[in-house]
């Protein structure tokens, strides 16, 4: 058995991060994301129960951010007119900072 794995993380998704290398992508989404018409072309995990601030904390504790790519990380854009609550982006803000700071280290 691996240690220090965090428990959120699913088999499926280890293998995943294992497998992807420079310039591949992964998508953290919550619930609206219309996850299964968008990732026809990749895989689809489903982490019901988690936010996406954990599932952040625990990918980026295992994996790090790309340095070969402008921008490691992008959020998505809000529609134009949408008025949605974008407060948690502070906080995976935060938790990417925290983690590129560790890398650089």
């Amino acid at each position: 058995m691996l240690k220090h794995i965090p428990r959120i993380l699913p088999p499926e998704l280890l293998k995943i991060l294992c497998e992807m290398g420079h310039g591949d992508t992964i998508v953290l989404a919550d619930g609206n994301f219309p996850a299964q018409s968008m990732g026809k072309q990749g895989k689809v995990v489903r982490m019901d129960g988690h936010s996406v601030s954990q599932v952040l904390e625990a990918v980026l504790e295992l994996f790090p951010l790309d340095q070969y790519v402008a921008h490691p990380v992008i959020f998505m854009d809000r529609v134009s007119g949408d008025q949605a609550d974008v407060s948690a982006w502070k906080e995976y803000e935060k938790i990417i900072r925290r983690y590129d700071r560790e890398e650089r280290a």
